[in-house]
């Protein structure tokens, strides 16, 4: 059983390489920081990590950075069971990346859009496999211009974030129905609100939330639970595509179940990292 994660080296990322490493030969581990990498890795109780954890550079908001991760895993195996994209964030102030994309949009939704597409040959390799995308309540703050995907016309690091969150949903629903046929399962979930390091940086009405929520926030092995779940349990239950809280089938919002909405975020998400990598090609 092989798995691919990406953010796994701090906060729920971390809590689920801990838990998921006895249940797989071999688990890629997809970051920036490769020193916080091995780090991790030295600090599990895992007899064979030698053999067990590979290493691969990947920085989601840089697309040809993704294509070079997926054949970097590519050379090491023919097949992965567990694909779980975990990483994301929210940032303060609008940033554009190399590619030319707003920072939010390609960190939380773009990069793993093309890590799952470049990855679909080892995913359907032999019975099928899981993709685990990992969303968040956020998702129901969204409100999309199918326009300004990339916020030209005024930044707000919430609505990005949201706009997002509610893509990992829309791209869950259409990874089900598009490779549902060759045993492909896809499951979008909110970890919980988790005390971690993330938002920190927030400003105005995200910072306020977050530090409301403060004394009610959950731990990082409690926020990985859910995700721990649907990597592991032999059959999950309801069905394919469906987004998950703590453990369970929970509903999402109107647009997030929109098969118009999810048929124009994917084109336009094809489109954009299809235009992309070819021009850098």
């Amino acid at each position: 059983m092989h798995l691919v994660i990406t953010g796994p080296t701090s906060g729920i990322g971390a809590e689920k390489v801990k838990a998921l490493a006895p249940k797989f030969t071999k688990i890629f581990l997809l970051v920036r920081d490769m020193e916080k990498a091995r780090t991790l890795v030295n600090n599990l109780n895992s007899q064979d990590k030698a053999d067990k954890f590979i290493l691969v550079y990947c920085d989601l908001a840089d697309l040809a950075s993704v294509k070079k991760a997926a054949a970097e895993i590519a050379k090491h195996t023919d097949s992965v069971d567990v694909l779980i994209n975990n990483a994301g964030g929210i940032f303060p102030e609008k940033t554009t990346t190399k590619d030319q994309l707003e920072l939010t949009f390609s960190a939380n939704h773009l990069g793993h859009f093309l890590l799952t597409l470049q990855l679909m040959p080892l995913l359907t390799h032999n019975s099928g496999a899981r993709i685990i995308n990992v969303s968040s309540e956020a998702h129901k703050a969204a409100s999309v211009d199918l326009n300004d995907l990339q916020f030209e016309k005024g930044y707000s690091s919430f609505k990005a974030y949201a706009n997002a969150k509610l893509f990992n949903i829309l791209f869950t629903k259409s990874l089900a129905e598009k490779f549902g046929d060759q045993h492909i399962e896809a499951y979008a979930l909110h970890p919980g609100v988790v005390n971690t390091n993330f938002g920190q940086q927030s400003k105005g009405f995200f910072k306020l939330l977050l530090s409301l929520f403060k004394p009610f926030m959950i731990s990082p092995k409690k926020g990985a639970e859910t995700g721990i779940f649907l990597a592991s349990v032999n059959k999950v239950p309801g069905k394919n595509g469906d987004y998950f809280k703590k453990s369970k089938v929970s509903s999402a919002s109107k647009k997030a179940e929109s098969k118009k909405l999810r048929d124009q975020i994917w084109d336009r998400s094809e489109k954009l990292v299809k235009a992309i990598t070819e021009n850098r090609a």
